[in-house]
């Protein structure tokens, strides 16, 4: 289970996966400039949303999207749905790439095409 209690810090969690009981390091994908727009988005979080932000890895929370790229989701206050776009890299590492309010039943395109762009940036070494 992943908790995003104190966002500020370096990450110092794991995810752990329910469908094979072992500990998947995490971490924030990190921009050319240095930013971590997930772990930006965590901190504009209430506290109370906070809360709710952590996952046992596997359905009916976690599932893939395309090219690599999985969708984990997490029920909020307000009858609101967040979801963290991530794929697994070659270190074994759930680089989490792309956080926000889900407000459609679709993933929206964008929010998958940034997910990928990412990715594709963080596998070139970007990171």
């Amino acid at each position: 289970m992943v908790h995003y209690d104190n966002v500020s810090e370096k990450p110092k969690f794991h995810v752990a996966s329910e469908d094979f009981g072992k500990r998947v390091p995490a971490i924030f994908y990190r921009t050319e400039a240095g930013g971590e727009p997930v772990r930006e988005w965590l901190k504009n979080l209430s506290p109370e949303d906070r809360k709710h932000i952590g996952w046992p890895v596997g359905m009916p929370v976690c599932r893939p999207l395309s090219e690599g790229v999985y969708e984990v989701r997490t029920k909020l206050t307000q009858n609101r749905i967040a979801r963290v776009l991530f794929y697994i890299d070659k270190k074994g590492r759930m680089v989490l790439l792309h956080g926000f309010i889900k407000k459609t039943q679709k993933t929206p395109d964008e929010d998958l095409a940034l997910a990928r762009r990412n990715k594709n940036k963080h596998q070139k070494g970007l990171q």
